[in-house]
């Protein structure tokens, strides 16, 4: 399979780092022409160095997705520099937990500020340029927890959960358009998080212990890797998946409602190693 990229102009949101830093990358990698943003001045032009030693051509900016008057003006720039735009990958948000005792309704709606509105703002200012040319696609980068809810960690299920559904409403109402979108929806890829929750686990667990815990709800048996993810991404933006629209694609190796089962899995680990500790003491 030729999955030949080289004419594509590409925006993707959240390309400084992580999952968005390796889609940036493979579409480099095919010889498109990559528009990234970030909010950090500083880390989305370092990113943009790199992409510039492997794409056609680079813009990198900082963008606060919050922002409908930048996300307009990124866009802008981008669709006058190369005469449009082709794909657009959905990819800026962050995960947020809490539960009904811990969080306010303004936390939620700064949330969702980010998320629902970030993807629908940037949507919204890319489909006048596809509808003009009659071709688009648009990858929304979601949630397993958006998909399947889990007992905790309300913001990032509620706001994950809208942002598949329109992914969904879109992918059926922008065909007409030639525009296909598609939501690809992330269980646990490491992108250093996972290093972080180790840390939260306090003393006396090994990393080995740690990984062995979280493992047991993931069939594949390891945590996905941004790469995992750009392959989907590169598949969807080419002409093999002109068919495709409305499709919510789970990158979760194999998980599904075992995600469900995971905050007690990470309460009962904890509780074992304070009583572990507790006994050794």
């Amino acid at each position: 399979m030729n999955i030949d990229l080289s004419a594509k102009r590409v925006i993707i949101t959240g390309g400084s780092r992580g999952i968005g830093l390796a889609i940036a990358k493979a579409f480099a990698n095919e010889g498109a022409r990559v528009a990234i943003c970030a909010r950090s001045e500083h880390a989305v032009r370092e990113a943009g160095q790199v992409l510039a030693e492997r794409a056609q051509a680079v813009i990198a900016r900082a963008v606060d997705v919050t922002d409908s008057a930048a996300v307009q003006g990124f866009v802008s720039e981008v669709a006058q520099a190369w005469g449009g735009v082709d794909v657009l990958v959905n990819n800026a948000g962050q995960g947020r937990g809490g539960n009904l005792d811990t969080l306010t309704p303004e936390a939620i709606l700064e949330h969702a500020n980010v998320l629902q509105m970030g993807h629908f703002r940037f949507v919204q200012a890319v489909v006048p340029y596809m509808r003009e040319q009659r071709w688009g696609r648009i990858i929304e980068i979601n949630a397993l927890a958006g998909a399947i809810p889990t007992p905790d960690g309300i913001p990032s299920v509620i706001n994950r959960a809208s942002c598949i559904a329109l992914s969904k409403t879109l992918g059926m109402s922008l065909p007409k358009d030639n525009i296909l979108v598609n939501s690809l929806n992330m269980g646990w890829i490491d992108t250093g998080q996972w290093d972080r929750h180790y840390k939260e686990m306090g003393p006396g667990v090994s990393r080995e212990e740690f990984d062995a815990m979280v493992m047991k709800v993931v069939p594949i048996g390891r945590y996905g890797k941004p790469e995992d993810v750009a392959g989907m991404a590169l598949f969807l933006a080419s002409e093999y998946a002109n068919f495709i629209s409305a499709a919510s694609i789970d990158i979760a190796g194999g998980m599904g409602g075992q995600i469900a089962y995971f905050p007690q899995l990470k309460r009962d680990f904890a509780a074992m190693v304070k009583a572990r500790n507790a006994q050794q003491a």
